[in-house]
């Protein structure tokens, strides 16, 4: 490493590439979804419709110049392409979305983040308005 460029980077106020952190993007989508798998009268047996929150975590290090992990606004840019996906759908007409669980769709948006995003630590979707929440943590993928 070029001693000059590390006193410059320092200066900067830059953190040590030995500084691993975690950054964290949200965004939300409506949708409608049914469990024909549960019993006749079951709550969760017709067609009904929560507002999501899904957050999206990636995990590095700092990098010169700028000091970021990644481009956050890259990350918003390709969660709102998987949001456009999602909003205002019937969840179970998505192709791999047939059981549209909080776990299949935390598992479902890491599958199409985690080839766009080095970095991909952990995808969670929850639905706030009953206290619910799944995380996936997936293997990560190389570019």
């Amino acid at each position: 490493m070029n001693p000059r460029a590390s006193r410059k980077t320092a200066r900067a106020g830059v953190a040590s590439n030995t500084h691993e952190v975690e950054i964290s993007y949200s965004f939300g989508f409506d949708a409608a979804h049914r469990f024909a798998t549960t019993p006749r009268g079951h709550k969760y047996s017709g067609v009904h419709g929560h507002s999501f929150q899904c957050q999206v975590t990636l995990r590095g290090t700092p990098r010169a110049p700028h000091g970021f992990v990644t481009d956050l606004a890259r990350v918003e840019h390709v969660c709102l392409e998987v949001r456009k996906q999602l909003d205002h759908t019937l969840l179970n007409e998505i192709k791999g979305l047939t059981t549209p669980s909080l776990e299949h769709l935390s598992i479902w948006i890491w599958q199409r983040l985690a080839v766009k995003l080095p970095g991909l630590a952990h995808v969670t979707v929850r639905r706030d308005s009953l206290g619910q929440a799944c995380s996936y943590s997936g293997a990560a993928v190389t570019s």
